[in-house]
């Protein structure tokens, strides 16, 4: 009931948006001028992004298409994280499955490899999905409705625990280094500390080494929930990933999400997963229109295409907003109470372990 509750409470991300507005989403974006307004600074990353999901059809509401939010940060190791370092985060200008050199071969080689006798099904890069309602139940497991969500798709019972979202770096690793896992992240992450505790005491499981599942292991940098969620959200707002973050659009929502952009990107997908790639009406074989369906519905859709052309890139600029999820509640996570010039921000980590700051630049801390 808390969690329904928080996501029926969020506010829009632009009042804007009307649910009767039937113009076509690229169409309504060049309308409401979202994009202009994100180049000047007037949308923060989050906000920009959360309006992208939501004229793409991406809902809160639908879990086979639940809004997309990229990876940021690579480092899950280190004792301290310096969000002026640009080997601190992603490269966002590639997709998951293509963040190793090594993984990347063996995708390259299974696209140029593949051929559909029928000619019905395209070659693709990746035959799982950044998104889909098992990954979003996955991430979301200690909260309902996704424990119940999960246990649905798992027959009945939970997933066994090796298999179960543990840790943060983990989690990170399987999904750059795994051949089956290009999993993004969902909002939360960055406004929601409560998804990774066990507040319902839910019975997970042991793992192979003995290990119980709990509590979300997290990285080093981050000694409280609160303060991962922070800091991760500091780091979206960063000059870095502001500079950059277009580059990740261009994958999602725009030019590089199909064709021959998308093949040179390294970004294909298994067909079923692309809007209007099959004509769901014409099946006449239930079997066959029961497996699209499944297909469609659990494990992975694209979001809608917003953009024909490279995404612009963000204005420079002076001043940071940012959000502090230790003194906004989460009905009014699109509100930021917090303004500061990333310039000032040098390390983030526990405030129980300070480090020497050098060169004058600011600790970031939970007071």
């Amino acid at each position: 009931m808390q969690l329904a509750w928080k996501l029926t409470s969020l506010p829009a991300a632009n009042h804007q948006l009307a649910l009767s507005d039937l113009r076509p989403p690229p169409v309504l974006m060049r309308r409401l001028g979202l994009t202009e307004r994100w180049q000047r600074g007037e949308l923060s990353n989050f906000d920009y992004l959360m309006s992208l999901n939501t004229v793409a059809g991406r809902s809160y509401n639908d879990l086979s298409q639940y809004p997309v939010f990229p990876w940021v940060i690579r480092d899950y190791t280190s004792k301290w994280l310096d969000l002026q370092n640009p080997k601190t985060y992603r490269d966002l200008s590639r997709p998951m499955g293509a963040l190793s050199e090594k993984r990347l071969r063996q995708f390259i080689e299974r696209y140029e490899s593949f051929e559909d006798p029928t000619g019905r099904i395209k070659k693709f890069h990746y035959g799982t999905h950044y998104s889909s309602a098992a990954s979003v139940a996955y991430y979301l497991i200690r909260m309902e409705p996704f424990a119940s969500v999960h246990i649905s798709l798992q027959s009945g019972k939970f997933d066994h625990a090796d298999r179960q979202f543990h840790s943060i770096a983990d989690t990170w690793n399987s999904c750059t280094t795994s051949s089956g896992d290009v999993k993004e992240l969902t909002p939360e992450f960055f406004y929601m500390p409560e998804f990774l505790i066990n507040h319902n005491g839910l019975n997970l499981g042991r793992k192979q080494d003995g290990t119980r599942l709990n509590d979300v292991k997290l990285p080093p940098w981050a000694a409280t929930p609160e303060e991962f969620i922070r800091i991760n959200r500091q780091a979206l707002e960063s000059e870095h990933v502001s500079a950059n973050l277009h580059k990740w659009i261009d994958l999602i929502f725009g030019f590089k999400q199909r064709g021959a952009e998308a093949a040179k990107a390294h970004n294909v997908f298994y067909y079923l997963t692309y809007e209007g790639a099959v004509n769901i009406d014409a099946v006449q074989d239930p079997l066959e229109r029961a497996s699209i369906e499944s297909q469609i519905n659990y494990f992975g859709q694209t979001p809608t295409q917003l953009f024909a052309l490279p995404h612009p890139p963000r204005h420079a600029r002076t001043v940071q907003q940012l959000y502090s999820p230790l003194t906004t509640p989460a009905s009014k996570v699109q509100q930021f109470v917090l303004q500061a010039s990333s310039r000032d921000i040098a390390f983030v980590g526990s405030a129980q372990r300070v480090p020497s700051v050098q060169h004058g630049a600011a600790l970031v801390s939970v007071p």
